[in-house]
């Protein structure tokens, strides 16, 4: 009726076609059922005007201006337009290292930057910025993972680039930018340097001809120096009021054997240098860094300014804290999958995008979560049961509903007179159903039983009873029930199904058997939680996803 309101208040008359295109965009799980739907449609419209002039004002009041509503709503959570961007020309990049899989920390740069190059009908560039084989080590597995996660959160990318393997481009331009006397070969010590720096004093191998820096320079590549004993530095103002931009390295010496490349290379870029390479060569237009990398660009406008490059149009935001996984760095996950106190990097207690996969959150609700965060300098500090609240939007109406007794405690009911066929919404959306034995022996789960213990309980849809082990039986109505409070789910002996809930925690209980039907899909475990259903064999496993 909304959607009939709306669009009669706006056209004078409501379109069949308009409210059905609204209804199932909303409730998609109803297109099997379009010719029914379709009825209720005209029911709506006939009724609608049928009413008298005063009826209809009240209804227009009420949703006459829903479009305008979901229009605000839309505009409110879209991100901001981008400083100069020009439709067909933007290009956005995420650039992680895969030394571990993608965090949801890493989903926000992949769906802004996704999102961003889909708005303006730009390219959308994956490269993975993987030349630290040492601190930061890349895990082989980690490249597909992140390919794998940032097509299943909508994002394809137009390109994907291995920085790892185009070394040899930043060696050419660390030549010419020896031979433009804008680079120099270093043998001080990192506390050396640090004293020229600090004190704002050119190091004695600052000013040797660029000739000699060469010399040395391939000497590097061919592997005469060892580690630490010569860097190549980017030269910049050794007077510049932050000494962090200060003569900054751009190459140094690494013997270590890289994942991709092998000992293909012994002098690796750092960060800075190659990401500033490679932003130019892709063309880049647009970069969206966290504020804490305001450094990492005014190092390299140096580069781009001896090479007359225009450096693309920077936007810095705040850190997102999210407060359930507080300082999680990937370094430190990893020691810890590795010592065993967590099974894996799909490990539900994880901030991973495997483990929310596996939780049975879907793309779209993560999507949400941080486009609604938007691209602001703020530090934000969130909890994830906005996220939860994003994801129970969309599985709730999908949910099967089903019975999940953890603790359980077995219950007699003395007096029952007579088996019966329990009815229970399936789905209450789609209005489907599903069935249960009412039997004399039932489970419960502890706290139901240890709380009300004595009282007057209805087994939900199924019958009242004075709750203990040899439970009284007290009637099929309601009766005397407190409603709500006193209404508990069960279980009949001869359909349960054990089951464990891996979460935070680990649940054993027992599941009915009516679940197998929902292996790999997400379901709503009753006064629980929302659980994916992850294995159906002589045990049920479940992965906790929400409340």
């Amino acid at each position: 009726m909304k959607y009939v309101v709306a669009n009669a208040s706006k056209y004078g008359k409501a379109s069949e076609k308009a409210v059905m295109g609204k209804v199932m965009a909303e409730n998609p799980e109803l297109r099997s059922r379009a010719k029914e739907v379709l009825e209720i449609v005209r029911e709506c419209i006939n009724e609608f005007e049928s009413m008298d002039e005063k009826g209809r004002e009240r209804l227009i009041q009420k949703y006459g201006d829903l479009g305008e509503r979901e229009k605000r709503k839309e505009q409110e959570t879209a991100l901001p337009p981008l400083e100069k961007a020009e439709k067909g020309k933007v290009v956005m990049r995420f650039a992680p290292n895969p030394n571990g899989p993608p965090t949801l920390g890493s989903a926000r740069g992949i769906i802004v930057n996704g999102e961003y190059a889909r708005m303006y009908d730009g390219k959308f560039i994956v490269r993975f910025d993987d030349t630290d084989p040492r601190t930061k080590r890349p895990m082989l597995e980690a490249y597909d993972w992140y390919l794998e996660d940032i097509e299943w959160l909508g994002y394809k990318p137009d390109e994907v680039i291995y920085a790892s393997k185009r070394i040899p481009l930043y060696y050419d331009y660390a030549r010419k930018l020896i031979e433009m006397d804008k680079a120099y070969t270093c043998f001080c010590s990192q506390k050396e340097f640090k004293e020229y720096r600090d004190k704002g004093v050119e190091c004695p191998h600052r000013n040797i001809e660029p000739e000699e820096s060469l010399e040395v320079w391939e000497g590097m590549l061919d592997g005469e120096y060892e580690e630490g004993e010569v860097v190549l530095r980017i030269k910049t103002d050794m007077k510049h009021k932050d000494p962090a931009i200060r003569d900054w390295v751009a190459f140094r010496i690494i013997k270590e054997s890289h994942p991709l490349t092998g000992d293909s290379f012994v002098v690796y870029p750092t960060l800075d240098f190659e990401s500033a390479i490679e932003d130019h060569l892709c063309g880049i237009t647009h970069i969206i860094r966290g504020k804490d990398l305001i450094d990492s660009e005014r190092r390299q406008r140096y580069i781009y300014q001896y090479f007359g490059w225009e450096y693309p149009v920077t936007k810095h935001w705040g850190r997102v804290k999210i407060f359930e996984f507080g300082k999680l760095s990937t370094s430190s996950l990893r020691r810890d999958i590795d010592s065993g106190k967590y099974e894996g990097w799909d490990d539900p207690r994880l901030p991973t995008i495997r483990a929310f996969r596996r939780r049975g959150f879907e793309s779209e609700a993560i999507k949400r979560f941080f486009i609604s965060l938007g691209v602001g300098e703020n530090d934000i500090s969130i909890s994830l049961k906005n996220l939860y609240a994003e994801n129970r939007k969309i599985v709730d109406p999908k949910a099967n509903r089903y019975f999940f007794v953890w603790d359980p405690v077995r219950v007699e009911i003395d007096g029952l007179p007579e088996e019966i066929d329990v009815e229970l919404p399936l789905n209450p959306t789609k209005g489907t159903k599903r069935r249960l034995k009412g039997e004399k022996v039932v489970y419960v789960t502890k706290d139901d039983f240890e709380r009300l213990r004595g009282q007057v309980v209805r087994l939900k849809d199924f019958c009242n009873v004075l709750l203990d082990s040899k439970a009284e039986f007290r009637g099929f109505e309601l009766g005397d029930v407190k409603k709500g409070r006193n209404i508990i789910h069960w279980l009949p002996e001869s359909e349960v199904m054990p089951c464990v809930v891996i979460g935070e925690k680990r649940w054993e209980g027992l599941v009915e058997r009516n679940v197998a039907q929902d292996e790999g899909r997400v379901v709503q475990f009753e006064r629980f939680a929302f659980c994916r259903i992850e294995r159906v064999g002589d045990e049920v496993l479940s992965i906790y996803a929400h409340p």
